[in-house]
């Protein structure tokens, strides 16, 4: 019986780590990625890397439909192994997607956590505040809108007794 156990243990662990991977980037998608620079490179000369294809992540800072196209501005953040972004302060910058196709702003809202695997179409100076700026522009292909994250606790518990929760 004991050994019975014994090996269900490890094929838990592992499903549970294909679960948890699943639903990111497609590979199809990240296998097309061509630039291995980072971002910093590319915040500074975008132009040097037009055409590239690169897999950019962060949290979306404003929305704005154009017709038929939609712009999003991103405050760049890195990712993790799964190409999440991480919701942290850790930011090299910002970049914008520039999508031939609507994104509802309701579904694509400020605080959005998105991973984006597209072309470098150049670069546009804009500002910030009154600061110029370099953003490099994005043409996606995929797009991943990642949800908000729940909880930050552990995703198995192992315990003996009798718990409570408040």
């Amino acid at each position: 019986m004991r050994q019975n156990v014994m090996w269900k243990l490890p094929m838990v662990v592992l499903m549970g780590w294909i679960i948890g991977c699943a639903g990111g980037i497609s590979e199809q998608a990240r296998s097309k990625v061509t630039y291995s620079g980072s971002f910093q490179a590319l915040q500074q000369a975008p132009d040097k890397a037009t055409g590239e294809i690169v897999m950019l992540g962060g949290k979306i800072i404003d929305v704005q439909p154009q017709g038929d196209q939609t712009e999003l501005t991103v405050l760049q953040l890195p990712l993790n192994t799964s190409g999440r972004p991480t919701d942290s302060d850790q930011s090299e910058g910002r970049f914008i997607v520039r999508s031939e196709h609507f994104l509802d702003p309701a579904i694509y809202s400020a605080g959005t956590l998105i991973t984006v695997v597209g072309q470098v179409q150049g670069g546009e100076e804009r500002t910030i505040g009154k600061m110029p700026y370099r953003y490099p522009v994005i043409v996606p292909q995929e797009v991943k809108k990642w949800p908000p994250q729940t909880d930050s606790g552990p995703r198995f518990h192992f315990g003996i007794g009798v718990g409570t929760t408040f």
